[in-house]
């Protein structure tokens, strides 16, 4: 997905809303990428981004106002937490801890477009393919 296309850099709202935790040794201190000055231990083997870990958290990587215009200012050595949460909607996929983080900054749920099935192009022929895989 382009950046231009992309809701997340007008959102922001997953990096002001959860704690980002990941094993410790994704930080730069175990051999990881992630800034070892942006993190904090929370147990022997998790951390979190720092901000994260409080009743109003913010990522301090998270620049920018949520719901204007972020950026993460580690972006291409952000956590796997990070790495991993998609939006809702990506491949027709909803995704309800964003729409939580969405709702929490008055944000609305981002639109599912669910793929499109031709069904014109499904025939018995079709079926009886797909009866014997």
């Amino acid at each position: 997905m382009s950046e231009i296309n992309n809701p997340c850099m007008t959102c922001g709202a997953c990096c002001a809303y959860f704690r980002v935790s990941f094993y410790w040794a994704e930080s730069e201190e175990a051999g990881g990428v992630v800034p070892q000055s942006l993190t904090e231990q929370v147990t022997p083997f998790l951390s979190c981004m720092k901000g994260t870990n409080s009743k109003t958290p913010r990522c301090v990587a998270l620049e920018g106002e949520v719901g204007q215009s972020v950026s993460c200012s580690v972006y291409l050595n952000r956590p796997t937490p990070c790495r991993e949460f998609d939006q809702s909607g990506l491949n027709g996929v909803g995704n309800t801890a964003c729409d939580r983080a969405r709702a929490r900054y008055g944000l609305p749920p981002l639109d599912v477009d669910l793929p499109m099935i031709d069904v014109g192009a499904f025939t018995p022929e079709l079926a009886e393919v797909h009866q014997a895989d």
